[in-house]
């Protein structure tokens, strides 16, 4: 007999979720509490509690996390100008710590015995949630079904969901199944289908937030962007929670056709995985933070975050977000910000974003005086230079002579 009482399941009122609910219902002979996470993915939350209701589940937990998401997450991550493995702005990883977290929040508050997800077998996100949920609750049971159970397609599933009663949309299109999508305020993701072949370019009307470049208006749009401590705080002029102005971002990034991706990227799991990413407005954001860096931070403490920020975001990555070395690393990084404080000009065109424009009135370590071509009155004497040389050339002049022996 099954120990477990209570499960609250990350639920999405998806065909896989959907399908979970009822299998626990009946693997385990439990209660399931449902847990549906509002990060922003721009979808009608409302029928996935009527979806749980009318599989019985009683307590059903519809969160609105989209500010504590970007204030949280997404923003201490843009501090480190975090990229995986060059171009990977981490849009779905970023996501998991929060979900396992107000996973283990509900378990505590309801007295449920374990947790579940939707996650493959296959992928990184099982990682994710199951080392966020033992970090914070390290006695918490973890139940995933795709590890468990014999429904190892989509044919099956459909064929278990028509079995049991449960309806299940099909969103797709004709001739094929869906894209496997993730979406949340910082990105949205596509895998599956002819993507899985990484030799195929992806289909135009794949793309959901952003127009092609070469249908971006003919005129530049410009952006200016303030920061403080590090976080954007404002918008052309107008102060904006964390998430109302990551949206407004996501909103011009994708009129202008700034921010796809398509990328082939080393999974925790071992395997290579192709998948495309529309992210505008962490696009935007992450050129804009660098801009304003680049007047404000010390040379090598800058250079010793570019150092860092790829261990970084291989801890985001992997699922470590919760662990010792990414919250040691953290303190680090935002400590560095203390100074990064001013504003970034950014001129939007034909899908990119440059920076035309930075200043910080208080804090900026750029001095003209110094770096100018005329004449800098005495604020730099070249000659000190002569010292600077030889000595950095020494060993090299010793082991040139060394050859001439």
């Amino acid at each position: 007999m099954s120990t477990i009482r209570k499960v609250v399941l990350a639920y999405s009122g998806g065909l896989d979720t959907s399908v979970i609910l009822k299998w626990l219902q009946d693997r385990y002979q439990c209660e399931v509490v449902t847990f549906t996470a509002d990060i922003g993915q721009g979808e009608e939350l409302e029928p996935a509690r009527e979806k749980a209701r009318k599989l019985g589940v009683k307590e059903i937990f519809i969160d609105d996390l989209r500010e504590e998401f970007v204030r949280d997450f997404v923003f201490p991550m843009f501090r480190a100008n975090t990229v995986y493995e060059g171009e990977y702005l981490l849009g779905t990883s970023i996501a998991r710590p929060l979900i396992a977290k107000r996973l283990i929040e509900i378990a505590a508050l309801t007295g449920a015995d374990a947790i579940a997800h939707g996650a493959t077998g296959k992928g990184n996100d099982q990682v994710r949630f199951e080392l966020g949920a033992y970090a914070l609750n390290p006695d918490i049971k973890i139940i995933a079904p795709w590890r468990e159970w014999d429904l190892t397609s989509r044919e099956k599933l459909l064929a278990y969901a028509e079995q049991h009663g449960i309806p299940v949309e099909m969103k797709h299109k004709a001739g094929g199944s869906p894209y496997s999508m993730d979406a949340n305020l910082l990105h949205i993701s596509y895998e599956g289908r002819h993507l899985e072949n990484p030799a195929a370019e992806p289909e135009e009307d794949m793309w959901r937030w952003t127009v092609s470049p070469e249908k971006a208006p003919d005129e530049p749009e410009y952006v200016e962007i303030v920061f403080e401590r590090g976080d954007p705080v404002a918008l052309n002029g107008e102060r904006l929670s964390p998430a109302a102005l990551l949206a407004e971002l996501n909103r011009l990034g994708g009129k202008h056709g700034i921010g796809r991706l398509d990328l082939v990227e080393n999974r925790y799991v071992g395997m290579k995985s192709r998948g495309c990413y529309e992210t505008p407005g962490g696009t935007i954001l992450l050129k804009a933070h660098r801009a304003i860096e680049s007047i404000t931070l010390d040379r090598e403490v800058a250079h010793l975050k570019d150092d860092l920020m790829p261990r970084y975001a291989s801890l985001i990555y992997n699922g470590y977000w919760w662990s010792p070395e990414r919250k040691a690393l953290q303190a680090l990084i935002d400590h560095t910000q203390e100074h990064v404080n001013g504003w970034v000009r950014l001129k939007l065109y034909k899908g990119s974003a440059m920076v035309v424009g930075r200043d910080s009135p208080t804090d900026s370590l750029f001095d003209p005086r110094i770096a100018t071509f005329e004449d800098d009155q005495g604020a730099y004497n070249q000659g000190d230079a002569t010292g600077f040389i030889r000595l950095n050339a020494l060993r090299m002049r010793i082991a040139a002579k060394r050859k001439h022996r």
